[in-house]
C-alpha cells in the first residue's frame, strides 16, 4: 500500500486534542496507582515515620525512575497505551497511517513529556495537532477504526477511575493508622474516663483519621483529628502529639470537638 500524505490522514482520521488530553489523564492515573502501591509494598505503610531519610528518598527515587521508564513505554505495543484504548486513538507513523512506529520511535515520543506544560502549549497552537514528542518520533495519533464499542471503553474508565480513588484513600488511611502517633492516641483514648463516659462502650474508630504528622531532625509534631465509634454515641476527638529524636510520642492535648 502507498503511503498517504499527512494531508490526507490529516482531513480523515486525526484524532482530536480533546481525546488525546483525556487520554493522558487516564494513563496519568494509572502511572500514579502503580507508583503509590509499589511504594506502600516497598517501604510499608508506617514509612511516614521512618526517619531514614536517605532509605525513603533512594526508595521514591527509585521507584519514581521504574514508572517514568513505564510510562515512556506506555505506547509501544501496537501504539496504544491504556487511555489511548479508552478514547479509540492510536499512535502511527505520519506518513502512514496504517504503520506503527517502531518501538524506540514510541519510546522518544514520550520522553519529552516530562516538560508536559510545554507539550500541551505545542499541541494546542500546532495547526497539525502534534505536540514535541510527536514531532521527533514523526508521529501522528489518529482514530482507532477498529476501536471496541464506546460502553465496553467507558466501564474500564469508570474503574480505573474508582480504583485510584479507593487506593489513595487506603493508602492514606494505612499510612495514618499505622503511625505510632496515631496508636498512642488511641491508647490515650481508651483510657481517657471523660471520653468514655460520653461514647460508652468504644465499638470502633472513623476509616480515615484527619490531620498531619511530621518529622523533621526527629523532632516530631502531629495533630490528629479520630472519629470514635461507641455505643451511645459517636464523637470526634483531637490529640496533639509532640516527639523528640529517639524518644516517644507524648501526648500534650487531647479533647472533644463538637
Amino acid at each position: 500500500m502507498e503511503n498517504t500524505t499527512f494531508r490526507e490522514v490529516e482531513s480523515i482520521a486525526l484524532a482530536s486534542r480533546k481525546r488525546r488530553i483525556v487520554a493522558y489523564l487516564i494513563d496519568h492515573l494509572v502511572m500514579s496507582f502503580a507508583t503509590i502501591g509499589i511504594v506502600f509494598l516497598l517501604l510499608g505503610p508506617n514509612f511516614i515515620e521512618n526517619e531514614n531519610f536517605v532509605q525513603v528518598g533512594m526508595t521514591f527515587a527509585s521507584v519514581m525512575l521504574i514508572t517514568m521508564l513505564l510510562y515512556m513505554a506506555k505506547d509501544c505495543i501496537n501504539g496504544v497505551s491504556i487511555g489511548k484504548w479508552v478514547m479509540g486513538i492510536r499512535v502511527r507513523d505520519e506518513k502512514n497511517a496504517n504503520e506503527v512506529p517502531s518501538i524506540g520511535r514510541l519510546f522518544l515520543r514520550n520522553i519529552p513529556i516530562i516538560v508536559w506544560p510545554v507539550e500541551f502549549i505545542i499541541l494546542a497552537a500546532s495547526t497539525d495537532k502534534k505536540r514535541l514528542g510527536d514531532k521527533f518520533a514523526k508521529t501522528i495519533v489518529v482514530k482507532n477504526p477498529n476501536k471496541p464499542t464506546k460502553m465496553v471503553r467507558i466501564v474500564p474508565l469508570i474503574a480505573i477511575v474508582l480504583c485510584f480513588i479507593a487506593s489513595f484513600v487506603f493508602f492514606l488511611s494505612a499510612v495514618m493508622k499505622n503511625s505510632d502517633a496515631y496508636k498512642v492516641s488511641i491508647q490515650e483514648i481508651e483510657q481517657n474516663d471523660a471520653i468514655i463516659s460520653e461514647v460508652g462502650k468504644i465499638t470502633g474508630y472513623g476509616m480515615m483519621p484527619m490531620g498531619n504528622i511530621n518529622i523533621r531532625n526527629g523532632y516530631g509534631n502531629a495533630q490528629l483529628t479520630i472519629e470514635v465509634q461507641g455505643t451511645k454515641k459517636n464523637v470526634n476527638v483531637f490529640t496533639h502529639l509532640t516527639k523528640e529524636p529517639n524518644g516517644e510520642w507524648k501526648i500534650e492535648e487531647i479533647k472533644n470537638l463538637y
